[in-house]
């Protein structure tokens, strides 16, 4: 009776703890070995079935407690036609990265070394873009930047038309010209200056008087009062105070309308079209005080301009006196000696 199959069957599946000793132990199955939380290759390597480790009486039981829904899925696998796919056979189709899909191309992604740079570009140009800025005020306001680009670059051409006259040389007008339109152009520069920044102090004022971000009295009345006292002050001052004390007025009026459009009381636009302006009027400062930097020492300031012209005049007519002047001297010379001849 021991010797038929189901009998060995039965006394196959009841474990000996006498003859395997080690089985009291818990081991951990393969299939729980890669399916922790932290085991990310549970899912890449092949698995044994459930009911592989179980003995035969168990795996028998494991089947039986198949539902209905798994029996449909196995079952249409089970018919399932395999399609040729000859497409994917490669070279390197049975080499494949560990991490990877077996018969699929890993994809190279190209990296962009300028992404940072373009990045950058375009946060700069959506910074400083003007579409939102009204076409009028733009095109009137870069108009109004003409006069200071006009005088300053006068101003170094000038500059070096003296500097060049003054070596022996010069290129369209001599050095007493050149001093003349030179000394002319300052109470153009600093009246212009001094305009423009009474009238950026003014715009407060409409924008008060329009209630643009409600009103806020005081504040924004003194922006436009204190703007052209400082403005016309410099209509006072030597011609580098006066250009330096203006470039401080612009970006200080800058600074000022940078706070008041964020504080809403401008439209959103100004500041950045603020910007742009006392950028360009900033330069043109500097550019004039760096013309009038290389000017030579003889000549006369704002203040003494007058005086020297009516006195001396320029330095070609005090060559010329000089010549004049050592020529009677060699006149005189050549006289006392013809007479020292005669005696």
């Amino acid at each position: 009776m021991l010797r038929k199959g189901a009998s060995r069957l039965a006394l196959r599946s009841i474990a000996s703890p006498t003859a395997r000793p080690a089985a009291s132990f818990n081991r951990t199955s393969p299939i729980q070995q890669f399916t922790t939380q932290f085991g990310s290759l549970a899912s890449r390597r092949p698995q044994l079935p459930q009911t592989a480790h179980l003995k035969p009486i168990q795996a028998a039981i494991a089947r039986r407690n198949i539902t209905e829904k798994q029996k449909e899925v196995e079952s249409k696998y089970q018919h399932e036609e395999i399609k040729p796919t000859p497409e994917r056979v490669t070279a390197t189709s049975s080499t494949h990265p560990i991490f990877g899909e077996v018969a699929t191309e890993t994809p190279v992604k190209e990296v962009d070394m300028m992404a940072g740079v373009k990045h950058d570009v375009g946060t700069v140009k959506d910074t400083f873009s003007l579409k939102t800025v009204p076409r009028e005020a733009y095109y009137m306001g870069l108009a109004g930047t003409l006069p200071y680009l006009a005088t300053s670059v006068s101003t170094v051409y000038l500059s070096w038309e003296i500097n060049h006259a003054n070596a022996g040389y010069g290129f369209l007008v001599n050095e007493t010209d050149a001093i003349r339109l030179l000394h002319l152009l300052e109470p153009l520069q600093i009246g212009y200056g001094a305009s423009i920044l009474s009238f950026l102090g003014a715009i407060h004022w409409g924008l008060e008087w329009a209630g643009f971000g409600g009103y806020q009295g005081y504040k924004r009345y003194a922006i436009g009062v204190v703007a052209p006292a400082v403005a016309w002050s410099t209509l006072l001052m030597p011609i580098e105070g006066a250009l330096i004390t203006q470039f401080l007025g612009f970006v200080g009026l800058y600074y000022v309308d940078t706070r008041a459009t964020y504080r809403g009381w401008t439209p959103h636009w100004y500041a950045v079209y603020r910007f742009i302006l006392t950028f360009i009027v900033g330069a043109s400062i500097v550019v004039s005080l760096i013309g009038r930097g290389e000017l030579p020492g003889h000549v006369p300031s704002a203040v003494t301009r007058a005086e020297v012209f009516h006195d001396k005049g320029s330095s070609e007519e005090r060559l010329a006196k000089e010549e004049e002047a050592r020529a009677a001297q060699k006149k005189d010379a050549a006289v006392s000696d013809d007479r020292g001849e005669d005696d």
